[in-house]
């Protein structure tokens, strides 16, 4: 009797934002540290980063574990949708974690959070479809940021 071998099914990877509140005066001593603990424990739970970057650093509304103040870091990355429970044990079992939050979303929402998420800062992501420096840089020749501002002021100018 001869047995079939098929082939394993290819696993739809889902498209996510996570938003991390982490410790602050954890964050202040060892970014490094901190950020890898929690992008390791996404890539054991089949995550795979594609950007990511602190979002602000700040005062809470109210006290979370005795503590007053958090960073909330922002990453994006792909993922079968099984791994999200292994991110919520994962997030209740760190001590570096204090609440968390993940979002999916389509592609072409997650690809301009993405691009956004670059822009706005520098990417630690890794597999970025673009660095702040080539978002920022002009199309051709430098005459995007003049082209524009002169449509602005003809804008501006034709209103009065």
């Amino acid at each position: 009797m001869a047995v079939a071998t098929s082939e394993p099914e290819a696993v739809t990877k889902n498209l996510y934002e996570g938003m991390f509140l982490l410790d602050s005066g954890k964050f202040a001593a060892n970014p490094e540290e901190v950020t890898q603990h929690v992008l390791d424990f996404l890539e054991k739970a089949g995550a795979e980063v594609v950007a990511h970057r602190p979002w602000l650093d700040g005062r809470l509304a109210y006290e979370i574990e005795g503590k007053r103040r958090g960073v909330h870091y922002l990453i994006y990355f792909k993922m079968p949708g099984a791994g999200v429970t292994e991110i919520t044990r994962r997030c209740k079992l760190s001590e570096l974690v204090m609440r968390h939050l993940v979002i999916r979303h389509e592609q072409t929402l997650f690809d301009a959070m993405v691009q956004a998420l670059n822009v706005g800062g520098e990417s630690d992501g890794e597999g970025s479809e673009s660095t702040a420096a080539e978002a920022s840089a002009p199309a051709e020749g430098g005459e995007a940021t003049e082209a524009t501002d002169d449509a602005v002021e003809a804008t501006t100018g034709d209103a009065e």
